[in-house]
């Protein structure tokens, strides 16, 4: 008579029924038979060798593009009557970031209209030479100089437009602070009523476009031999632990910062969500060839269990082997396997607890 005995799992009945030869019904001779539901819910991987991965894991930030980031001063110095953007914002090239009431930009509107009447001045002078040299009263030296002084006058109102053009300047005493790139506000450094010097060294904004951005990571000194420029890296944030964004390993800084005796690595990472912010910390995880090769299987597939690791190698419905094997490394998804099993054998990858458990009670 065969007795079938039904194991109860979480979510799930009548997965496994196991035989147990008692009498001459026994088709095969088998004590343990996998049912078609469990055979369905179970995954199935044939092991096969694969290049063994070593990884590293750093620590750093995200960083923005240089070639993306620009700081914007005040080329004048005065009184911040106005700031439109925030921190965070997205802005575009010629947008107004902040306005200026400046006693500079007064000068230079003074400058401008002395230059615009010192023009019309030596286009008179200079049509007076001239009647006067037809008139005989005045020699071709006369035209000449009048000739060249309005040229000097023309040169100077040129130079001074130039000045606007550059500065951005408009009539009166107002100057606008624009933003030279599109890109996002990352740093700000003014507010409103400050008073700001001509002089003043540090930057106002700072933009940035962030559709790539840099993860740089530190390498300390015993890693700095391990490390080289083409290797795979996967970059994790603090904010977005789920995200993983992968890079490789473009540019190693060869200099050593003195504070933090570390070695700076550059990975450049899409950033299409922008998610990934500027003075986020990461933490890079560098992956690199050790030039052997290894069986190597899903850790799904590995149990631990009495202080070793298992894994379930199926031939059929009714042979399923219990087998102990020994991990060399388990890198990412991967559980390299130093023996115990060979290539081309198929192990269970899913569900193979639920076995393991109903083979080895």
């Amino acid at each position: 008579m065969k007795k079938i005995f039904i194991l109860s799992f979480i979510g799930f009945f009548g997965i496994i029924s196991c035989s147990k030869k008692e009498d001459a019904n026994a088709d095969n001779g088998k004590a343990f038979r996998l049912s078609d539901t469990m055979m369905a819910r179970c995954q199935f991987y044939t092991v096969k060798e694969e290049d063994v991965k070593n990884e590293l894991k750093l620590f750093g930030k995200i960083q923005a593009d240089n070639n993306k980031l620009a700081d914007v001063y005040s080329l004048v110095g005065g009184n911040v009557i106005k700031i439109n953007v925030e921190l965070g914002d997205y802005v575009k090239k010629g947008q107004v970031l902040a306005v200026i009431r400046s006693g500079e930009v007064a000068g230079f509107e003074r400058d401008r209209l002395d230059a615009i009447g010192d023009v019309a001045v030596a286009e008179k002078n200079l049509q007076v030479a001239k009647d006067l040299f037809k008139g005989k009263l005045a020699s071709e030296k006369d035209v000449v100089a009048a000739q060249r002084e309005l040229e000097r006058q023309n040169a100077e109102l040129s130079r001074i437009n130039e000045v606007f053009n550059i500065y951005n300047l408009k009539k009166g005493s107002i100057y606008n602070i624009t933003a030279s790139m599109n890109g996002f506000i990352i740093a700000k450094n003014v507010s409103p009523n400050e008073q700001i010097r001509a002089d003043k060294a540090d930057a106002l904004f700072s933009i940035a476009e962030i559709n790539e951005v840099w993860a740089i990571a530190n390498i300390n000194e015993s890693d700095v031999s391990r490390v080289q420029v083409g290797y795979d890296a996967e970059v994790a944030t603090l904010s977005y632990p789920d995200d993983k964004y992968k890079g490789k390993i473009d540019k190693i800084f060869s200099a050593i910062d003195p504070d933090t005796k570390a070695m700076k690595a550059r990975i450049r990472i899409p950033n299409a969500n922008y998610k990934l912010k500027p003075e986020m910390n990461a933490t890079i995880t560098v992956r690199f060839s050790e030039h052997q090769n290894m069986v190597a299987v899903p850790n799904s597939a590995v149990l631990f269990d009495k202080s070793k690791s298992w894994v379930m190698v199926f031939k059929d419905r009714t042979t399923i082997e219990t087998r102990q094997v020994e991990v060399y490394r388990t890198v990412g998804d991967l559980t390299y396997i130093s023996h115990g099993i060979t290539s081309g054998e198929k192990v269970i990858s899913a569900n193979g607890l639920l076995i393991y458990d109903a083979l080895n009670d």
